[in-house]
């Protein structure tokens, strides 16, 4: 069975995607990469005969991709600007109590 997108838990925070998450995210985009990698290893060697451009190509494909999986999946995502509040004297409203007018309201204690 299913699950439809309503049975998807609403989201009712700003909070960041908890570190297991993104940890095995990253770690699928390393083996994707990886797999790339031996497609590209695997072309090399069945290419050298028809076309050695084709097969260089794949040779640096296989020499690039190792370097760019770990800088990837070693790679935590950026942190969101939070809105920095700022001082704005312009628009600052007086906040005070009005002075009281007469002493009859002075309670002793």
């Amino acid at each position: 069975m299913r699950r439809s997108h309503a049975d998807e838990p609403v989201l009712i925070t700003s909070a960041a995607e908890s570190s297991q998450r993104e940890y095995d995210h990253r770690r699928k985009k390393y083996v994707v990469m990886m797999g790339l990698r031996a497609l590209c290893v695997i072309g090399a060697a069945t290419t050298y005969k028809i076309s050695l451009w084709l097969a260089l190509a794949f040779i640096v494909g296989g020499m690039v991709l190792p370097w760019c999986a770990v800088i990837i999946a070693n790679d935590r995502p950026a942190r969101k600007k939070a809105e920095r509040v700022t001082y704005r004297a312009d628009l600052r409203t007086e906040r005070a109590l009005p002075p009281g007018g007469d002493d009859s309201r002075t309670v002793d204690g």
